[in-house]
């Protein structure tokens, strides 16, 4: 019993990035090896998904940096602290804008699976910022990992401009090397002071939000799988939102010839793709990204 403790407290005493990966290692395994992340690399993707998924992306980064902001001087955190180099939801501000218009906040939806994710979110900011570590990690590394590889993928598909509108949460401007960026990401990690009870949760944390990541869109594919069941187009309905997201967010009019061209140059450019296909390929992708798909 005692060896035993002994080997475990001995592996646990390794570099925090290092057990991170190890412990997101088989569910990451699971979602590259999907069929439905297969078909994603191939570029079967549908803009209408693309901007359901962004939507969530936005309500999770929002809360995510609202956290971060609040636990940017706290030790258990600040050594990690990038907002320059990572923050994503000013990327997703142009992204909805130029699919949805000006009036964007009307229009995104915030299913209930998104807001658990967020409420989680607050949770450990305020609770237990320690962990929050945790969710950086597995959203940042993975949307700088993947991101230029995915970006070029949905710029083919959905037929997006190559200037980069639409494109933004892919791209990183203030890091130069991603490379190197994440070795430096992951060293500062591994300075951070914890014990091996809190090293343990943090673990679990990962975890968590791999799972976190997995209900978000899972509950994206099954709206939009009632969606084609019923033989109707998703609808982007203010009833979708869950009522306590973006309370306090003033909305500007919106004129009609903005809408219609907006909609009428996104409806030429929607590809015919299986609707469920790709919102599944799509949970996998960005659960693949968040747990580490980064070179080593």
């Amino acid at each position: 019993m005692e060896t035993s403790q002994t080997h475990s407290s001995e592996s646990m005493s390794r570099d925090l990035s290092e057990l991170m990966k190890e412990a997101t290692k088989e569910v990451h395994e699971q979602a590259e090896n999907t069929l439905f992340m297969k078909n994603f690399q191939k570029g079967q993707v549908s803009l209408h998904e693309f901007k359901l998924v962004a939507a969530s992306l936005y309500f999770i980064y929002s809360a995510l940096e609202e956290e971060i902001e609040r636990n940017k001087d706290n030790p258990v955190y600040a050594p990690v602290y990038f907002p320059a180099e990572l923050h994503r939801k000013a990327a997703l501000e142009k992204d909805l804008e130029y699919f949805y218009g000006s009036n964007w906040r009307e229009e995104i939806p915030c299913p209930e699976a998104t807001q658990k994710y967020v409420e989680r979110l607050h949770y450990v900011g305020k609770n237990h910022p320690e962990l929050l570590v945790a969710h950086a990690y597995t959203r940042y590394l993975g949307d700088l990992s993947g991101g230029q590889v995915l970006k070029k993928i949905a710029q083919k598909a959905l037929q997006l401009p190559s200037t980069g509108e639409g494109l933004a949460f892919f791209t990183f401007d203030g890091v130069s090397n991603a490379t190197k960026f994440k070795q430096l990401y992951r060293s500062r990690m591994n300075v951070l002071e914890m014990d091996l009870a809190t090293k343990k949760r943090v673990l679990e944390e990962a975890k968590k939000a791999f799972l976190l990541n997995i209900q978000v869109f899972e509950a994206l594919q099954e709206l939009v799988s009632k969606c084609q069941e019923n033989g109707r187009p998703v609808q982007l309905k203010t009833e979708l939102r869950t009522r306590n997201a973006n309370k306090s967010y003033e909305h500007g009019p919106v004129s009609g010839k903005e809408r219609e061209r907006t909609n009428t140059r996104h409806t030429e450019m929607l590809p015919i793709t299986p609707l469920v296909r790709w919102i599944l390929a799509l949970s996998f992708l960005a659960t693949t990204v968040a747990v580490g798909l980064f070179a080593m």
